[in-house]
C-alpha cells in the first residue's frame, strides 16, 4: 500500500487505536478525516491534530452511515482508502444482563453492520479512484474467545469472515481487501484497566503499517499470530489459555 497522498476515512478514529493511526496517516502527508459518535472526543482530537477533519455519526444507525457517505460524496469524492476501526464491547454475562439482547442488538449494529453499510454505500466512491483500499479491524478473539465478551467476539468473527468473502468477490477488481486482527492494546476501550499482555497503541499500529507496507492481506498484529498457530495445534489449550489471562 501506498502511504502518501491518500485520502482515508477512518471511524472511530477519535481516541486509541483510530487516533495513533491517524497521527501516523497525517505524518505521511495523508489526509485523515475520522468519525465517532462523541463530539467532544472529536473536537479533542481536532485541537490535537488541526489537520485532521471530522464528522460526528452514529454508527449503530443505518440513516447516520448514510449521511456519512453522502456527506464524502460531496466533500471528499476523492477517498481511495476506508479503516473500518469503529467497536464496541458489552462485558455482561448473557443469562445474567439487564436488556442484553439490546446490547447484543448494538455490538451487531456497530461491529458488524455498521462495516457492511459504509462498505456498500462507499464502494462507488472507492472504485473510481487511484489504490482504493478498504481495511476491516478485527481481533485475534475471532481464533479463541473470551468468555467475558458474550458478543464481541462473534461480531468480530462475523466480521472476518465477511471479509474473506469480500476478498474474493472483488478480487478482480482494484479494490484491496485487508483485515488487521489486533491482540488487547492499552487504549481507553479497557477503561483504565487493560490486561497486563496489552501492548502500546504505537507498537500496534507499527506492526499494522508494516504489514501493509509487505502487501498483507491478513495482517496479524503481536501475540496474535501465536495465538492463530495455537488454535490449530491444540484448539482447546488455546481456549483455556485465552481465558486465563487477567487484568492483574
Amino acid at each position: 500500500m501506498n502511504f502518501s497522498n491518500n485520502k482515508v476515512l477512518i471511524t472511530g478514529g477519535s481516541s486509541g487505536l483510530g487516533l495513533e493511526l491517524s497521527k501516523r496517516l497525517l505524518d505521511k502527508q495523508n489526509k485523515v478525516i475520522i468519525c465517532g459518535s462523541t463530539k467532544e472526543k472529536l473536537l479533542e482530537a481536532q485541537k490535537k491534530h488541526p489537520e485532521l477533519e471530522i464528522f460526528q455519526c452514529d454508527l449503530s444507525e443505518n440513516n447516520q452511515c448514510i449521511d456519512l457517505a453522502n456527506w464524502i460524496e460531496k466533500n471528499h469524492s476523492d477517498l481511495n482508502v476506508l479503516i473500518n476501526n469503529a467497536a464496541i464491547v458489552h462485558v455482561t454475562p448473557f443469562l445474567e444482563g439487564d436488556n442484553i439482547i439490546q446490547k447484543a442488538e448494538l455490538e451487531t449494529q456497530v461491529n458488524f453492520l455498521a462495516p457492511l453499510r459504509l462498505i456498500k454505500y462507499m464502494y462507488p466512491i472507492l472504485k473510481r479512484n487511484s489504490n482504493p483500499t478498504i481495511i476491516n479491524v478485527t481481533t485475534g478473539l475471532i481464533y479463541a474467545p473470551r468468555v467475558d465478551y458474550s458478543f464481541y467476539n462473534a461480531t468480530k468473527a462475523a466480521l472476518h469472515s465477511f471479509t474473506q468473502v469480500l476478498r474474493m468477490q472483488l478480487s478482480k477488481t482494484k479494490i484491496k481487501v485487508i483485515e488487521v486482527m489486533y491482540p488487547a492494546v492499552d487504549t481507553p476501550w479497557h477503561k483504565g484497566n487493560p490486561p497486563k499482555i496489552a501492548i502500546s497503541t504505537s507498537k500496534a499500529v507499527n506492526e499494522m503499517i508494516r504489514g501493509l507496507e509487505k502487501g498483507q492481506a491478513e495482517i496479524k498484529v503481536g501475540g496474535v499470530k501465536i495465538l492463530y498457530a495455537l488454535t490449530r495445534i491444540a484448539p482447546r489449550f488455546a481456549l483455556q489459555k485465552i481465558n486465563s489471562l487477567n487484568n492483574e
